[in-house]
Formats: C-alpha cells, structure tokens, sequence
C-alpha cells in the first residue's frame, strides 16, 4: 500500500480552492488542511484558522498535524522566508515544501532585482531603470526620454496595486514622485520605470524542483473590471485556458528564451526553487517578452489551468518538493476551460457585502471556487469581499465553454452581482 500524504494548503482565496480541489482528488491524499481556507475549501479540507503570516503558528500545526508536505499558495509568506524556515528548521526537516525560500522569491519580491536578474540571462524583457528616494527629479527625466503610455512599478510587494500605466506626461511625472514619496509604503521607496510593450498579454506556469520543470497550461487572464477591458484593473475578473495564440512555435521560443533561461539561472546563482513560476509574458508580433515573474500560481489562472490537468497534481508537487520533478509525467485535457469571476458590485471600489449566496446547488457541469465568501451565523453563505466566486466550466472549444459558463453564472443569486460578459471573445479571431 502505497504512502498516505497529510497536506496543507496555505491560502483563503480562489487560487487555493482550486489547489484544494485538486489535490483532494490524489490517491496519494491522507488529510487535507487548510489554513485559513474559505467555505469552499471546507467542504474539501478541514480549515484552520490561523495567520499565515504568524511562521511560529504555521509551523507549530505542521508538526501538531503531522503534516507531510506544505503547500504556499499566496506570495507574502514566500517573499518574507517561509520555504526556508521548513527547509533549515531541524524540527521542520522532515516536512516536505512547496516553495521557493526568500532568495527565489525576490524574483517576485524585488521588480528591481527581477529585472537585473532577466538581464543577467539575456531573458527578453522591456527597457528600464529604477529610482530610490531622492531621485525623483532623475526618474522624471527618464520619462521624458520615453513615449508614453508609461509603465510605473513599485520595486515591492503592493497587494497587486502596485502597478500604474498612464499616458499623460505629466500625471506619469506626479505619480512617479507620490510613489517615491510612499504612496505604497515602503513597497516604492524604489520604483522601476519600463518601455511600454505593445501586444497581448499571457500566463506560463512551470513547476521546478531546481533542475528539471513541468510546463502546465497557459492562460490568458483579464484583469480590467469591464467588458472591453475598461474600467479601473482588479485582481482578475476571469481566465481562460488554452490560448489560442500560444500554438507550438510560440511555446517554444517561451520555452528556449525564456523558461530554460530562467530555471538555469537560478541554478547557476546557487538559488534553491521548488515551486511553481509563474510567468506574465506578453506577445509582441509573435515575439515573447517578460513582464513580470510571480512565484506562485495566479488567480483567476489557476482556476482555469487545474481543471485541465488531468494527470495527479499532489504526485507532481510531492515530486518537485523531493528533487525528482524529471519522473513525472503531465497529463493535460484538450478541453477549453473558461473561468468568470464574480464580484461585489462596485469591486474593485468600495461595495458592499453580507448578502445570501443563492443557487450555488443547482449547477451541474460548472466548478464553484469561493474566495470572498463565509459563513453567516444561520449557516449560510455570504459574500465577505470583492471578488466573491471564480466559477469554471471546461467545454469542447473556447465559445463552447464561454457559453456553459454564462448558462452557470445565470444561476448564481446575491444583492449587486456582477460579472463580465465577455470573456474570451477578443481570442475568437485567432481560432
């Protein structure tokens, strides 16, 4: 008989419900936890909650609940060296990981030293150069030697906020001060300032042990709170997976300039990483350029690419966390997985929240993943945040799918719903 795997998840938002649900279908499954989790990982897993920022506590219930292998679903945990307090604590040792410990996680952590590091590999990226305090007036004469739009990023982690594209010469030169002047904390006392990449954006997945990688499905995700992409940016209003656009040919020079370039160059720095990679790329004329590193999965994306994963996704982490990621296999369903999101009206302003959650029962051939809900006092569920579900339904091509996830998302009842309606037809000429 074969090792049972006690797993806990780390996370309480839509991308860990999709973990969840993933794993909890593995032959290889003992327990599942997860800590905080949501009502949807509750039906899954048996939820803890706990701060996942708290180490001592997270580290404490590992052993209390003789865990055999923890996965970090968010980013914060990561970049502030959770992945190295279960790999170097003597009482932990014996507890697998699935994430990169504080030096990786720069390549998430630091948008500054993400960038030097793609320049130290030849990995094909926008221009840039960054600024520190006091040299605001030297980060305003390098807008000036750009045309616009131009692209501000806050050097560290802002809670996905910490991005802003303008297009007026003169908002881009206040805003670059207000960042430096903390407008995002400490996150922009460095700001780097990008080339504007012209082209249509896309998410590469790979899980690493260090050596050997696993390319997972891509996705495309749309992140402006409107149909048309208009409106303010949110933390991701829906996904879909496959992309079209991202045929052999494309996947390969992603996989040679890219992928392969940056697993090797983690190596070659002496930089341990088991855990996923995720990266924003863009497609400018057939040509694949890095935005940004994330060394976590994505949310919506991963709501939309676990579903498609049909081979057994704890054998695959267990595998990357133990160094033997080159024995595993992927296997990966040819059906089109489109992911909506549904929000609180007014998201990503201010909304409201609290209202009943109606109809979740009656849909059949979707899959529900909470993130902004909970649990009333009567025992039903309630909207608790902006992003309230991401609701996934795979089908046999892209309008296929689109069309029993819109069939879905009409079934599904609370006080100022609101979803975009549109997902995936800007894909629909490259089919």
């Amino acid at each position: 008989m074969s090792k049972k795997y006690n797993v806990i998840v780390l996370g309480s938002g839509g991308r860990e419900s999709a973990l969840v649900w993933s794993i909890s279908k593995s032959p290889l499954l003992g327990k599942l936890y997860t800590i905080p989790g949501n009502p949807g990982t509750g039906k899954l897993s048996i939820n803890i909650d706990a701060d996942i920022r708290d180490f001592k506590k997270i580290s404490s219930l590992a052993v209390e609940l003789s865990a055999d292998i923890v996965v970090a679903g968010p980013e914060e945990p990561l970049v502030n060296g959770i992945g190295d307090l279960f790999r170097e604590d003597p009482g932990l040792k014996d507890i697998l990981f699935v994430g990169p410990g504080r030096k990786g996680a720069q390549l998430e952590g630091s948008k500054q030293w993400a960038k030097e590091f793609m320049k130290r590999h030849d990995i094909p990226t926008a221009e840039y150069r960054s600024f520190g305090v006091g040299e605001e007036d030297n980060a305003v004469d390098y807008l000036n030697l750009l045309q616009p739009p131009y692209v501000l990023k806050a050097d560290g982690l802002a809670a996905g906020k910490g991005v802003v594209i303008l297009s007026d010469p003169d908002e881009a030169a206040s805003e670059v001060r207000a960042m430096l002047h903390g407008k995002f904390g400490s996150a922009s006392s460095r700001v780097v300032i990008e080339q504007f990449l012209t082209g249509t954006e896309l998410s590469v997945f790979v899980l690493t042990d260090g050596d050997s990688y696993m390319v997972l499905p891509e996705a495309k995700d749309y992140k402006r709170v409107n149909d048309g992409d208009s409106g303010p940016n949110t933390g991701g209003m829906g996904a879909v997976s496959p992309v079209p656009f991202a045929g052999a040919a494309f996947m390969e020079k992603v996989e040679k300039r890219i992928i392969m370039p940056t697993v090797g160059g983690l190596r070659s720095e002496g930089i341990p990483y088991r855990g996923f990679i995720f990266f924003g790329l863009i497609n400018c004329k057939g040509e694949p350029y890095v935005i940004e590193y994330n060394v976590r999965m994505g949310d919506p994306e991963t709501e939309a690419v676990l579903p498609r994963i049909k081979s057994d996704l704890l054998s695959h982490l267990i595998a990357a966390a133990e160094g033997r990621l080159a024995n595993e296999q992927i296997e990966i369903t040819k059906a089109t997985s489109v992911t909506g999101v549904a929000t609180s009206g007014g998201y990503p302003g201010n909304y409201q929240k609290g209202f009943v959650i109606e109809g979740l029962d009656s849909l059949e051939d979707a899959i529900v993943f909470h993130s902004g809900t909970k649990v009333s006092d009567d025992g039903r569920i309630i909207t608790s945040g902006g992003r309230v579900l991401a609701v996934t339904v795979l089908g046999t091509g892209l309008e296929d799918a689109a069309g029993r996830l819109y069939k879905s998302l009409s079934l599904i009842n609370y006080d100022n719903i609101y979803y975009r309606r549109d997902l995936g037809k800007d894909l629909v000429k490259y089919l």
